[in-house]
């Protein structure tokens, strides 16, 4: 979905070309993968960040066409929303000072987006749901001008054949609908892409979904939308609900959600991620290579329609002379600073190269819809969840605290890191914001929540979240990790 055009509407011949297209270049794909370029062994990392901009109370603010006019940096689109921003950083390879490069990346672009909003009363906020998010932003009048948004919402709509629904229960309820896909912009994050070796891609991949519920539960940092309290990682299920197209009558066979966590656990690599999206979901946008304003590719068609299945864990398969593989990690919120988003990084990438070699012992100990089971519950309770988690010596499955399983865990994100250079230094300190995070219990999540309860002893709900946007916002910019944040 990162690819610009300007066609809004399809025909029957051009749905029956697009088609047709996906399928060769899916019987394509596995002859493509034995050039050696995909087995490089150089593993190396890159991300996109989606941030808030708010106007001076903090509200969101139609400001992304200024922000690209002017903030005068490099890697930056609109999103969905025209109060949301994109940067995609760089990609690096995997060494000693790997997330302190992609740190001054980060840096140099909050800034820059942060002072280039400046100029119009705003500021840029890195926070997976902006409290202050009323259902007057949620319309399409904040819709980002672009033929591929207006496509994309059309196709939905007509797909779901009424409003989609929105029913999302926490401590608070919000319930609602929407004619247009602008809810889903209401999410923003942190995505973050993890290349390596073809070889390793299946173990790699398997590894990712047992433990990303882990690293989802002690980076929550969406409790509130609409002002509601919900959940701790409310845009897991904002996401899903708010571009699901399927219809609900028991009678019928339930269809499977274009946002995702998966299937099963891989058993033939890359190829069975896109073989899935192909089989199991009608195209949504069948835009063919000449239509698109990028570089021509042989798999164009193919990977734009495995972009508009929404998996948490996405395969990402990058054809050409220098083609490679990579998983992209797309659960994770953006903010609260900087050095929060790359100790989550540092957590999710390091579990994943510890436990990626021995990954076959857990699964045969874990069925995949527990794995999923694991996602929603860390989403919906954070640190608080109690999750099935496969132990070498079980005899039957059984709960467990997650702050547990992350204690025990952490040596292992240590000794992945380690694995692939990351000095002793960049693990001591990203891991240490985990463990710090983890000894105080405190997430984004959890100080929005009690920083809102103490607030509204004096303010009203209106009142209290424009000051807990504030606080937020002077904290961040601090960029002392949240665990050293004080609530009030």
């Amino acid at each position: 979905m990162g690819v610009n055009f300007e066609q809004h509407d399809f025909t029957d011949s051009q749905r029956s070309e697009f088609n047709q297209r996906v399928h060769r270049q899916l019987s394509e794909m596995a002859a493509e993968l034995t050039r050696p370029c995909y087995n490089d062994p150089q593993v190396s990392f890159g991300a996109e960040l989606e941030l808030y901009l708010v106007n001076q109370h903090f509200s969101p603010a139609p400001l992304v066409e200024y922000i690209l006019d002017s903030a005068g940096i490099g890697g930056l689109q609109e999103e969905l929303n025209q109060y949301n921003i994109e940067f995609n950083l760089e990609p690096v390879n995997a060494g000693e000072h790997a997330f302190s490069q992609l740190r001054a990346q980060l840096d140099n672009a909050c800034q820059a987006i942060d002072k280039a909003a400046s100029h119009y009363a705003g500021h840029a906020m890195s926070i997976g749901i902006l409290p202050t998010l009323s259902d007057s932003h949620l319309n399409d009048s904040y819709m980002t001008n672009r033929p591929r948004y207006e496509a994309l919402t059309r196709e939905l709509s007509q797909h779901r054949g009424a409003p989609f629904d929105i029913d999302i229960r926490g401590q608070d309820r919000v319930k609602t609908t929407s004619d247009d896909v602008t809810m889903e912009g209401a999410n923003t994050s942190f995505q973050l892409h993890h290349k390596m070796p073809l070889t390793r891609f299946k173990d790699a991949f398997n590894t990712a979904q047992l433990v990303t519920p882990l690293v989802l539960a002690i980076a929550g940092n969406s409790p509130f939308f609409m002002g509601k309290r919900l959940w701790q990682e409310t845009r897991i299920a904002l996401f899903k609900q708010s571009i699901d197209y399927r219809h609900t009558d028991a009678k019928e066979w339930r269809q499977p959600s274009r946002v995702t966590y998966g299937h099963g656990w891989l058993r033939n690599g890359i190829t069975d991620c896109f073989t899935e999206s192909v089989a199991l979901y009608p195209p949504l946008l069948p835009v063919t290579s000449e239509r698109l304003n990028a570089p021509p590719s042989p798999f164009t068609e193919l990977n734009l329609h495995h972009g508009t299945v929404w998996s948490w864990n996405r395969a990402v398969f990058e054809p050409g002379e220098q083609g490679h593989v990579r998983i992209e990690y797309r659960s994770l919120p953006a903010g609260p600073t900087n050095q929060d988003m790359l100790a989550n990084a540092a957590l999710q990438i390091g579990l994943v190269e510890a436990l990626s070699p021995r990954c076959e012992e857990y699964l045969q100990r874990l069925p995949f819809q527990y794995a999923e089971y694991n996602f929603y519950r860390c989403a919906q309770s954070g640190l608080d969840a109690r999750i099935l988690w496969p132990h070498l010596q079980q005899r039957s499955l059984d709960e467990s605290r997650v702050t547990d399983i992350l204690a025990d865990l952490l040596p292992l994100a240590d000794e992945g890191l380690a694995n692939i250079g990351i000095s002793r230094a960049e693990r001591d300190l990203y891991l240490g914001v985990i463990e710090h995070r983890l000894a105080a219990r405190q997430t984004g999540a959890t100080w929005q929540l009690d920083t809102y309860h103490s607030l509204r002893r004096q303010h009203s709900e209106k009142e209290a979240l424009e000051e807990l946007c504030r606080r937020y916002y002077q904290l961040s910019r601090s960029g002392q990790p949240v665990a050293c944040w004080e609530s009030l």
